[in-house]
């Protein structure tokens, strides 16, 4: 374990916050408990996830992509666990190698474990990632919370989403913990589970639990999952109309906009910010002590 000051930054997209620790030569050990003593809310920096900032060569996982991208996203969750891509986290990670000096403005591709992603910084502040094509599994779930049960669309955006139609958000409950769903085998590594309501026409509004983090304030793949699970509702599959559909997603931290294209193609676009800087104490972060349970401040009602 390091004995020098670990730099960090401090960044959001849409309020879906997460700690950067740059790391080019991916030199620092990060075991799942240390991530989520970093991500804790009221013990640690806080932040729904960790974005490791590392060179594709030095990383075993994503030395296969370094021709495609020179720097990779390795995402963990707030408990630790390894994801496999967060579409809000890489537009942060992306607004960070601009910081950094990295980038300019323009197109930069990075690798994730979800394959490289093409993001576009915008000098609006906007960031638009290519996210790829949505698998749609036929097998879906049921989802439940309290009295309340409604079939859930499988939809899956380089991770697992499960999108549940709701009359109103408040319907989803506290989200502090995984809503139960059935049959459980559809999901064997878990899932991101989404509450949708209908806001207007091409414009809907979720909440979300996600993997390993509970309700966060936004979930970029979420919302791309949401977009073409509410388009198939409503009849608009772009690779049957051959139309474009845009469709804005209300989170609880912003609005981000999902279009699909009629190759399946899907662009996401929303701001991303670094907010702060600084460095953990590295005595701190070697501490043995268990993190506390991960925590969510806007989820307390202490």
């Amino acid at each position: 374990m390091t004995t020098a000051p670990i730099a960090f930054l401090k960044g959001h997209g849409t309020e879906n916050d997460f700690v950067i620790v740059p790391d080019p030569d991916n030199a620092i050990d990060l075991p799942p408990a240390a991530v989520a003593r970093i991500c804790h809310r009221r013990a640690g920096i806080g932040g729904d996830g960790l974005l490791h900032v590392v060179r594709s060569a030095a990383h075993a996982e994503a030395r296969d992509m370094a021709g495609e991208a020179e720097w990779f996203m390795d995402y963990r969750n707030a408990d630790g666990s390894i994801a496999e891509m967060c579409g809000n986290g890489v537009r942060v990670f992306a607004r960070y190698l601009q910081a950094a000096g990295h980038v300019t403005a323009g197109d930069v591709a990075v690798a994730t474990r979800g394959g490289v992603k093409q993001v576009h910084l915008a000098k609006n502040g906007d960031v638009t990632v290519a996210m790829g094509r949505a698998r749609l599994p036929e097998d879906g779930v049921t989802v439940t919370v309290g009295d309340h049960s409604w079939p859930a669309r499988n939809v899956n955006m380089g991770n697992p989403h499960a999108v549940a139609f709701v009359e109103d958000l408040a319907q989803a409950g506290d989200l502090r913990s995984e809503p139960p769903y059935t049959p459980a085998a559809v999901y064997p590594d878990g899932v991101n589970i989404e509450f949708v309501a209908d806001r207007g026409p091409r414009h809907v509004a979720m909440r979300v639990h996600e993997r390993g983090s509970a309700e966060t304030r936004s979930c970029g793949t979420g919302a791309c999952a949401v977009a073409v699970a509410t388009a198939r509702r409503d009849g608009a599959d772009p690779s049957v109309t051959g139309t474009p559909v845009t469709y804005t997603v209300d989170v609880l931290g912003g609005t981000l906009v999902i279009t699909e294209h009629p190759d399946g193609e899907i662009e996401m676009t929303g701001p991303a910010v670094i907010v702060a800087e600084g460095h953990i104490d590295p005595a701190w972060f070697a501490a043995s002590a268990p993190a506390p349970a991960a925590e969510h401040p806007e989820n307390a009602n202490d």
